[in-house]
């Protein structure tokens, strides 16, 4: 039987690296934010968007994402109506690929951003915090070229409380092979 896991953890700490290592230590994998990032192209989505923000939202007929995020991030009342556009669908999604898995397969692992916010631990067999010093996390943003994590992180947990929560943390302070062997000793503990 599949083992259900998902993924989750603070910005910075290394989901999609950890994802990643699942991926190539053979689970089945799948990143909400890559369904999130697709479904911005779905013609549905990008009507219900259009409707709600007018056209400018999708020139070219392309969702205008930095747009998005900068209404977004500005106003929680529409980051609340773009989530209950997107949730649903991803959520569908999710559960699609997941009556689709092969029944060979030991472990999948789902990369949920906001697992505990949205209250979703339910719907998994076990969850995974991917956890990373402050520092570690900063110093990545930045090499990202992103913002530090201020203003990122106020919709989320703590990570000390993810870390809480979580059935299984994973450390990931150093490089990608250690925290591969930290996956890697996790997919065996997961096993059995």
């Amino acid at each position: 039987m599949t083992r259900f896991i998902g993924l989750t953890g603070g910005i910075g700490a290394g989901k999609s690296e950890a994802l990643a290592a699942f991926e190539r230590l053979g689970a089945a994998t799948l990143s909400t934010d890559r369904v999130t990032h697709e479904l911005l192209g779905d013609e549905e989505v990008r009507e219900a968007l259009i409707e709600h923000w007018g056209r400018e939202i999708a020139p070219n007929g392309e969702v205008d994402r930095e747009r998005v995020a900068a209404i977004v991030f500005q106003d929680p009342e529409e980051l609340r109506w773009l989530e209950s556009v997107l949730h649903p669908r991803v959520g569908v999604h999710v559960l699609d690929w997941r009556n689709r898995l092969d029944p060979e397969i030991e472990v999948a692992v789902v990369e949920v951003p906001l697992l505990f916010e949205a209250a979703m631990e339910d719907a998994f067999d076990a969850t995974v915090a991917v956890v990373a010093d402050d520092a570690v996390r900063e110093r990545r943003l930045r090499e990202r070229g992103q913002a530090g994590l201020g203003r990122r992180e106020e919709r989320q947990l703590p990570q000390a409380e993810k870390e809480q929560r979580a059935d299984h943390v994973i450390r990931n302070d150093g490089t990608i092979e250690e925290l591969e062997d930290g996956v890697k000793r996790l997919i065996e503990e997961i096993r059995g």
